[in-house]
């Protein structure tokens, strides 16, 4: 089998390209904007593993990144039997303080691509009648918080395509995973070491290879959604009944916070 593996350079991405070729023996396209960790990344792992590892250095967030990566495949004779859609990126900051082009790469990458990548790679599966895909949504799509207004709002987006698409693709025989975690020990938060550490030991924060093992082993038994953790089950009706005023309350002490850290 050959994976294709979004944002595959590192964090979560990194663990789902490690986790397929060790235990898996599938082969690679790993797709980055980083282009020396691809590289690097793509070359450890074929090297430890014995398995093909294409690098394909991409950035996302642009129109038409997707037809580029799926013309790459089909250039390299690529059979893709799994898509994840793995790439993204996250930024706290007021809607009118964040500039137009940072929200539009976010909708991009998260909503425009992904989609693409899904309608391309998905079309192939149907028609051979078998292959996974697995799109990486987030535990605050249950949340409305300023801040992370266009993260949310992206989210949301993937986990209800996602779900949708899986009644489509499965009479074919395609799965369709959407995965739904809360905080991943990830440097995507931009946190320090020493509260990315004490966010894992208080179970706030998840490895990220804890959450790759569980989401593929949910993405091959075709199930349409994972949500890894127990406390994230927990703190969902916490999200659906915040009042306006802890909102309110919460957004001014992330505020002093986030202007302590800066």
């Amino acid at each position: 089998m050959t994976a294709l593996v979004t944002g595959a350079s590192s964090g979560i991405g990194l663990q789902y390209a490690v986790i397929l070729a060790r235990d898996y023996s599938c082969d690679l396209l790993m797709v980055s904007n980083q282009e020396k960790e691809l590289e690097a990344a793509a070359t450890q792992i074929s090297q430890s593993y014995g398995v093909k590892a294409y690098p394909f250095f991409c950035d996302l967030a642009l129109p038409n990144s997707a037809r580029a990566v799926y013309d790459y495949a089909v250039k390299e004779g690529l059979t893709i039997d799994i898509l994840i859609n793995n790439a993204g990126f996250f930024f706290f900051d007021a809607l009118c303080a964040t500039p137009p082009e940072k929200v539009e790469a976010m909708v991009m990458l998260h909503v425009v691509t992904m989609t693409g990548l899904c309608r391309l790679f998905g079309a192939d599966m149907c028609r051979r009648g078998s292959g996974y895909i697995l799109n990486m949504s987030s535990l605050c799509r249950w949340m409305e918080f300023p801040g992370i207004q266009t993260y949310i709002a992206t989210k949301t987006y993937i986990y209800s395509f996602s779900k949708s698409i899986w009644y489509e693709f499965n009479p074919a025989g395609v799965g369709v995973t959407v995965a739904t975690p809360g905080a991943v020990d990830t440097g995507l938060y931009g946190l320090s070491p020493k509260l990315r550490r004490l966010a894992v030991r208080l179970g706030v924060s998840l490895p990220p290879e804890k959450l790759a093992q569980k989401a593929l082993k949910r993405m091959f038994r075709k199930k349409k959604t994972c949500m890894p953790g127990l406390i994230n089950h927990i703190t969902i009706p916490i999200f659906r009944h915040f009042p306006d005023w802890l909102v309110f309350k919460v957004m001014k002490r992330l505020e002093k916070f986030k202007a302590l850290f800066s």
